[in-house]
């Protein structure tokens, strides 16, 4: 039986553990930005290689300058497509920073939508409340953010609103059609029945795009024969587990699935997926453990290039 002593001895080791992951998480982690590379075989064979740079959940506020100075080191890739899956800005203070952390990329094709955080201010939740599954996603004493200069932003350099909308783009001769809708988690996502069905005929390869990877998102590309959906929204589940992973995705996706490449299969049909951890956090809850800050740069090769 432990003695007290001892008992106190296990509660000061598992607060000085605490503490010391906290410190990590904020001082350390949450700025450790990583670029992953993946390799995906989803082009018909014969087909160039096509880089497909994946952006989401910058969250960006004034003053973040490695972040800013980072993603500005992402132009030296020279992707063949940029796409940008949301949450760009906390505060309506942090656009100018935003202007110059993209600038490098804003001249290379590209497509965005946006996620809550492009539509309001980052507000206040207990992070318990995240534990639970989702947040209830309510837009209730938020503050609008410029949303449409946010947009002229994106589209200035000639990248593409995605919601709602559809787009083909010829990228080393390849031709791949972009669709997305609105944000799933604030119920905006109605606005995919306009782009709803199979792809041009004519296409080599449908791409989805959505912020928050609910279900209902992943059915609906899945059944119309999207082969590749990227989306954002989980931060990877931002505080993870060793050996365990994310405790949540803040969205009906499995856990298992919070960040990185997975499949989706749906009416007969499969996609891939995926998930960016994202660049940043909500300015009230800023720190990462066990889940670095990331972009991703996606290989888009011929079916038969692996083999």
């Amino acid at each position: 039986m432990p003695t007290p002593r001892s008992a106190r001895a296990v509660a000061t080791g598992l607060a000085a553990a605490g503490l010391a992951g906290l410190t990590w998480g904020v001082a350390v982690e949450r700025h450790w930005f990583a670029l992953r590379r993946l390799v995906l075989p989803l082009l018909p064979a014969g087909a160039e290689p096509v880089t497909v740079l994946h952006l989401s959940d910058l969250h960006l506020t004034p003053g973040q300058d490695r972040k800013v100075a980072w993603l500005r080191r992402l132009g030296d890739l020279r992707p063949d497509l940029v796409v940008s899956t949301g949450d760009n800005v906390a505060q309506a203070e942090a656009l100018p920073a935003l202007a110059h952390a993209l600038e490098p990329l804003l001249d290379r094709p590209g497509g965005f939508v946006f996620g809550s955080n492009d539509l309001y201010s980052a507000r206040w939740t207990s992070p318990h409340r995240y534990l639970g599954g989702t947040t209830s996603g309510s837009r209730r004493q938020h503050q609008r953010l410029p949303t449409t200069a946010l947009r002229a932003l994106l589209s200035g350099g000639g990248w593409s609103f995605l919601e709602g909308r559809r787009v083909v783009v010829e990228l080393n001769g390849s031709r791949i059609e972009l669709r997305g809708c609105g944000d799933a988690h604030l119920g905006l996502d109605t606005n995919y029945a306009a782009v709803a069905g199979p792809p041009d005929p004519t296409v080599d390869l449908a791409l989805g795009v959505a912020h928050a990877p609910y279900r209902r998102v992943l059915d609906a590309m899945t059944a119309d024969g999207v082969g590749l959906i990227l989306a954002g929204h989980t931060h990877g589940g931002q505080v993870c587990l060793p050996g365990y992973g994310a405790l949540t995705t803040n969205s009906d996706l499995d856990r298992r699935q919070a960040k990185g490449l997975s499949s989706h299969r749906w009416a007969g049909r499969q996609s891939q997926l995926h998930v960016s951890a994202g660049l940043g956090t909500s300015p009230f809850a800023p720190y990462r453990f066990a889940c670095r800050p990331e972009a991703s740069l996606l290989a888009l090769v011929p079916s038969d290039a692996l083999g």
